[in-house]
């Protein structure tokens, strides 16, 4: 992991920040710690297919990256960051109905995309290719959170129904 000093600050402090709330939002709400570790283990693992295909394909790069010799994509964004927004996500709109779970969605995916693109802009932790555009991650962020919303969900109908 090299780069210069502002994204080494920006690598680390994300990892801080993530590495304490993570712990924090899985057990808050203790009644859902199966619907958290889910929604947590489906968006890394689906993060780290989608991401690898983007990034063998040379659509994001990420120059300054942890493990580069292991790994092509930001394990960091993939299996740390990401998914703790989706905990979050989930757990701020576990009751809601679809209409507000997407304003909700959008209240949070507007302002984590605006940083992405500085971060694309000012650092060089990520690099969009071949056409990539905020408008690509914010769309595909969007949709990756409501699949895992409505992953989460069914999981949990199916659940109530077999304990029924």
């Amino acid at each position: 992991m090299k780069g210069n000093k502002v994204d080494q600050f920006v690598l680390r402090g994300t990892l801080i920040i993530t590495v304490i709330c993570l712990p924090i939002l899985i057990l808050r709400k203790k009644s859902s710690i199966k619907d958290w570790l889910l929604a947590y283990l489906f968006n890394g693992i689906t993060n780290g297919i989608i991401d690898n295909v983007l990034a063998s394909y040379k659509i994001l790069e990420y120059p300054v990256r942890h493990f580069p010799n292991l790994f092509r994509t930001s394990l960091l964004f993939d299996y740390l960051v990401y998914p703790t927004f989706t905990i979050f996500f989930n757990q701020w709109t576990d009751k809601d109905k679809p209409k507000t779970i997407v304003f909700k969605l959008l209240a949070l995916t507007i302002p984590a995309n605006l940083c992405e693109w500085l971060i694309e802009n000012k650092t060089n932790l990520v690099e969009w290719n071949k056409g990539w555009t905020l408008r690509h991650s914010f769309l595909s962020s969007t949709l990756k959170s409501l699949m895992t919303k409505s992953f989460v969900v069914f999981v949990r109908k199916v659940s109530d129904k077999q304990h029924r």
